[in-house]
């Protein structure tokens, strides 16, 4: 049957849901892809869904799915590609076109190359022969962790004196997370500097449950490590981002942290909370989430090709 490949809209959310949930089932043996995250990716005011979005149909039924985005403003191109594990040709299709796309966005940039990466569990349903015959190959691998909870045992942490933990209340805590982020990721593998309003827009701010993120202070330092954690995924809490200023590091604050979002959900009643992590960070965080009882749920590898 021949492929019809066309640009996603809002309206074909539903469909791509079920079409990653189909995906995740054989990955991760489960489905763990939510609607409004894939609303939220295909609004998101960087991308232009006409040109960074695709669809691979065969008759009726959505064989895969490509999206596209750009937050370094330059070399780096980032994308998402999805193919149901016997309709590799469909796959091909939509990879060659969003290579050939993502060289275009990189000259748009000023670019002379484009350094394009794509993360894929390292048991996916593309063919990774087809990526290797293309160039591609792994630069990293990513481990997403789990934990079971428990209303019990997880409870609120004690903080040690001088540091302090608060809820991100207002909008100058908002600026003040940004800060944070920006500050503790910016060593960070494949780390992408994003403004203010961009950021906004990568955590997908309207629909955060902003009584999920933490700011903690020290005596000496201040403001110097923050969590953002989301509440919003069917299968799992789920701990987004967690981070610690340099010059604050090595004070448990993260471990504070990380407890405090486990207390934050088993008060509400999840019995699993979820996270991911580069397992070359540089910072320690591996041994962290292992000493807090984090244990591998599945791994994912970045693949990077580079287009002249």
């Amino acid at each position: 049957m021949p492929c019809l490949l066309r640009p996603a809209t809002l309206a074909d959310a539903p469909a791509v849901t079920h079409l990653l949930n189909e995906i995740d089932l054989l990955e991760i043996g489960r489905p763990e892809t939510d609607l409004h995250t894939v609303e939220a990716d295909l609004k998101h005011p960087d991308r232009d869904p006409e040109r960074d979005t695709w669809l691979a149909f065969e008759g009726d039924r959505l064989v895969a799915h490509g999206l596209l985005w750009d937050e370094s403003g330059g070399e780096r191109i980032d994308i998402d590609h999805y193919v149901l594990p016997d309709r590799q040709e469909a796959g091909l299709l939509v990879l060659g076109a969003m290579e050939t796309r993502a060289l275009e966005k990189a000259r748009e940039n000023g670019a002379g190359r484009a350094v394009v990466h794509l993360h894929l569990n390292t048991a996916p349903t593309l063919d990774t022969a087809l990526l290797r015959d293309r160039g591609w190959s792994v630069v990293r691998r990513y481990h997403v962790l789990s934990r079971p909870l428990d209303r019990a045992r997880d409870l609120p942490p004690a903080a040690p004196a001088g540091v302090r933990l608060r809820p991100c209340a207002d909008d100058a805590d908002r600026i003040r997370v940004h800060e944070l982020y920006q500050a503790s990721f910016a060593e960070h593998f494949d780390f992408q500097p994003r403004g203010y309003e961009q950021w906004l827009h990568d955590v997908d701010a309207a629909g955060l449950d902003w009584s999920l993120v933490w700011i903690a202070a020290t005596a000496d330092h201040g403001d110097a490590g923050f969590l953002i954690a989301r509440d919003d995924r069917a299968a799992t809490g789920w701990i987004r981002s967690i981070g610690v200023r340099r010059e604050a590091r090595g004070r448990g604050l993260a471990g504070l942290l990380l407890r405090h979002a486990f207390a934050a959900f088993a008060a509400r009643g999840r019995d699993t909370v979820g996270l991911g992590v580069d397992t070359a960070n540089p910072t320690g965080a591996p041994g962290l989430y292992a000493r807090h009882g984090m244990e591998l749920h599945y791994a994912v590898d970045t693949w990077e090709v580079v287009l002249r």
